[in-house]
């Protein structure tokens, strides 16, 4: 499993259920990198969608506590325990975490691989991704030249995880 994810400088990944900063190269990456692929995700980020509704051209898989809820075009999953057993029929290459700040903490540990959008600016945020730079399990493998979009500079970075021994 991998994760995607665009961070500021101080790892804050969004502020009232919605993305700190809309860039248009990092929502390309995000668009070319998930589709046809399966997302998964929290309620809130599905609800933070256009129209509330799927991402189209991927499978969908939510993941909510709530076991009343429902959403056409995807399918919805109330435990962690539930999310795995719907992701034995896919192959873990292309299944992307797509957040929100639960989701990912309860999943990093399933994930190998982590694309981190890094965004040279800190925004009020009121939800945050783990700092992969301080971890001792990551470790960045790839890192862009620095992207400009007016007067933010960001870099696209993938971490790997490190081989435990």
């Amino acid at each position: 499993m991998k994760i995607i994810v665009a961070v500021d400088k101080n790892w804050g990944i969004g502020c009232d259920n919605k993305l700190l900063v809309s860039i248009p190269d990092d929502m390309k990456f995000f668009r070319e990198t998930t589709t046809g692929n399966v997302v998964v995700m929290g309620r809130k980020t599905l609800e933070s969608f256009p129209g509330k509704r799927p991402l189209k051209n991927r499978t969908n898989i939510v993941l909510t506590r709530d076991e009343g809820y429902q959403c056409d075009g995807a399918i919805v999953v109330h435990s962690k325990q539930q999310l795995m057993d719907v992701l034995k029929d896919y192959n873990s290459d292309d299944v992307y975490v797509i957040g929100g700040e639960s989701i990912y903490n309860m999943l990093l540990d399933e994930c190998d691989t982590a694309h981190v959008t890094k965004i040279d600016y800190a925004y009020k945020a009121d939800v945050h991704f783990a700092n992969l730079d301080e971890n001792p399990d990551w470790e960045v493998a790839e890192d862009s030249e620095e992207q400009t979009y007016f007067d933010l500079e960001y870099r696209f970075y993938k971490y790997i995880k490190r081989n435990k021994q």
